[in-house]
Order: structure tokens, then sequence, then C-alpha cells
């Protein structure tokens, strides 16, 4: 048996392709991520704001990448889909300034060296590697045209980023004429980067705070976008897996954390560290127009979570940051929302938070809780931090709490 061994290994070894002396070894690391997650039908209060069908049409999004590298891949998701997903053609280029418009030449995406693929149900598409050097917080453009009837069943809801559909296999233009603006994400899943060099990834976890509600769409302020901004250029990646209106227990806006963490974070290459802010909507929901029927949240509950969440990434060996749930009073007041914040869901919020500071379990713990209060009225947002909701940060708020990540969170 050790003699067949040995020929085996001398075999794989004679196909493997040789590496070239001074040639740095593939490093791909996430760039850039938006968590899929399913639409939902009009029984939900909140609309999806994206098309139910897409049809000969080419959908074009753009993001801002974390690290740069010398080469990319994307990733498309039909996570949630029910049927396979035809693509009829994939093209990636550097964003222009104006919204929709693309700047130089553009590069095709193959998948096993060709253009037309299809992406199965329940499934991610990764695509070749494509000889694009691209910068640190560089803008890039990908177009994807759909020729089939294909059903939306896979997007990101609050994406802050402006996209476009426009008619027709028009990949290639510089500019979409007649397009349809794309107020979340319809395909575009994840940018890798092959970074040699780089110095791992920073995945934030979390629901509409950390998925930026409140920012100023299209000028890539949310939280991990200003942590990516300070980091970037050091080789160090920062992607976003927060979902608006995620919750560490409930299904609706996304699955619940535990379900998602193995995809959303461990599955993120390089990853290694988390930072979860996650738990205001378990909170908050209950007995609101999202959940009318459920019972108040206890706060026993939420820690069983964060020590599952806690549990998976230690097996995995990625560090895992906790982040105070932020000061909600009159969160939402004066919307069909009414009843989100309450003195009463208020003190389970206090009560975490004290198991997240005092615990001990996390291996660090960003108080976001302290920096976004107002010291005169602890249970409401500090007003210059707050977006008017009383619920979502500003630019301004978030900008604090990326400093705030960086000055505690991080090795």
């Amino acid at each position: 048996m050790k003699t067949l061994n040995n020929l085996a290994l001398a075999a794989a070894l004679a196909l493997a392709p040789p590496i070239q002396a001074g040639e740095p070894a593939t490093t791909w690391t996430s760039s850039w991520y938006a968590s899929p997650h399913a639409t939902w039908g009009a029984e939900f209060p909140l609309p999806t704001a994206v098309p139910a069908i897409l049809e000969r049409q080419t959908v074009r999004e753009t993001a801002r990448i974390s690290v740069g590298g010398r080469r990319v891949r994307v990733v498309l998701s039909n996570r949630y889909g029910e049927e396979p997903m035809v693509i009829g053609e994939a093209r990636i280029a550097r964003a222009g300034d104006a919204p929709g418009y693309v700047r130089g030449p553009d590069h095709a995406l193959t998948v096993g060296g060709k253009r037309l693929a299809t992406i199965p149900a329940g499934a991610p598409l990764v695509s070749d590697p494509v000889d694009l050097r691209v910068d640190a917080l560089e803008k890039l453009a990908v177009s994807v045209y759909l020729p089939q009837a294909t059903p939306l069943k896979t997007f990101h809801w609050g994406a802050q980023q402006t996209g476009h559909i426009a008619d027709g296999n028009v990949t290639t233009a510089a500019t979409l004429k007649d397009a349809q603006a794309l107020h979340g994400r319809a395909l575009l899943s994840a940018i890798l980067v092959d970074a040699p060099g780089g110095k791992g990834v920073v995945v934030a976890l979390g629901d509409s705070i950390t998925d930026g509600n409140g920012s100023t769409p299209d000028r890539d302020r949310r939280w991990p976008d200003y942590l990516a901004a300070r980091l970037g250029a050091e080789g160090v990646g920062v992607v976003n897996a927060g979902i608006s209106g995620a919750r560490l227990l409930g299904d609706r806006m996304g699955v619940n954390a535990a379900a998602r963490f193995g995809q959303d974070v461990l599955g993120q290459p390089g990853a290694g560290t988390v930072v979860v802010l996650m738990g205001i909507n378990d909170i908050g929901w209950p007995q609101s127009a999202f959940a009318p029927d459920e019972p108040p949240m206890r706060a026993e509950r939420m820690i069983a979570v964060y020590r599952q969440l806690i549990a998976q990434a230690r097996v995995r060996g990625v560090r895992i940051v906790g982040g105070t749930l932020l000061p909600f009073e009159g969160a939402l007041q004066g919307t069909p929302f009414e009843g989100y914040y309450t003195p009463a869901k208020d003190a389970v919020r206090r009560e975490v938070n004290q198991w997240i500071r005092e615990s001990g379990e996390f291996d660090a713990v960003v108080d976001f809780d302290a920096l976004m209060r107002d010291p005169s009225r602890p249970a409401r947002m500090l007003a210059r931090y707050d977006s008017g909701d009383h619920l979502h940060p500003g630019d301004a708020g978030y900008e604090a709490m990326a400093k705030a990540v960086e000055a505690g969170g991080l090795p």
C-alpha cells in the first residue's frame, strides 16, 4: 500500500503545473460582498423594490472593493432560486464617475472558458480569473445579460448603491440608455481578488445598521465602507455581510444568523475576524407591524445564539468581536412601525449589552452603545450621529463606528 501511495503522489506531482521561480502563490481574498437573501411576498410590510422577473435585459451593478490585487473573480448568486439561471454574457470594467457608466476596456467573464453559463438552483457561480489589476478602494462595474425569463428569488435589499437595468444585451455599452434604476442588488454577490501578501479579511455581520440604512446612497458611507477606507490600502479586506432586517433568531429578511454564518462569514476567502452587530430587530420586531404575533424577546434566547456564533468561529480559527446594541429610543416613531421601541424592549437591550461587555466570551468587544448614546438620555442616540429615525446612524455616526472598530476590535 505504501508503494501504491507513493506512485499516486508521483503521478499527481507530474500532472501539476510547475511553479515558476519568483512567482507569488495565488491568494484569493474576498474584497467586496453583499449577502444574498430571499425575496418575499406582498404580505410583508416592506416592498422588495426589485422586478419580479427579468428577461432579455442587462443588469449593471457597481461595487467599491476594499483590497486590491492582480486578478479578479466575480461571484453571482442564485442561492434561493428555485430553477437554474441562464447567464448569456457577463463583463467587468472599471466604473466611471457618472451612474451606470464604465470607463476603459471591459473584460469578458467566463466560466470554464465559456461566456454562456448556467447557475444551478441554490448555488453560486464563480467566474474564471480575469487578468485585471485593481487598486484598493477602486470601483468596479459588473454587467450581466439574462436572455431568458428569470424570476428574481435571490437579491439584496439594502444596497445603498444604485444599479441599472436596460433592455437587450448592452453589457459592452459604456452607458446604459433609458435604464431603470435598481435600488437593491439582483445578481452580484462577491468580488474576489488575487492579493499575494494580503493580511486577511474583516467580515461585518449585522442588520440594517451594518447594511448602512440612513447613510448617503452611492457615497460608500456605511461603517464597513469607512473601515475599508482605513484598512484596504494596508492589505486588509473588509466585507459587509449585513442584511437589513436580519435577526439572530428569525427568518424573513434573510435567514437567522446561525444559519447564514457559514456562508456569509466562514465562507469568505481570507476571513480572519468577524464583527457581530445584530440583535436589535430580535428585540424591536415582536408586537410591531414587522411581527405582530411574536412574543416579546428574552435576553437569554439571544445570548444562546451569540454563543453558537462564537462556537462556529472558534472551530474555524476566526476571531469574533461582539458589538453592543445601539440605543434606539423613539425608533420609527410616527411610522407604520410604531411600537418598535418600548421601555421594556430597551431593558432587554441593556441586559444583552451587559452580557456582551462582561461575559468575556467574545474575543473582543466594541462598545457601540457607549459611543453612540446621548449621555443625558442614554436610551437615545446622540443627535449628531442620528440619521433622524432614531434607529440608524447617519454618515457621521457610521464613521465614528468604524473608528471604534479599528481602535478596539482589531488585533
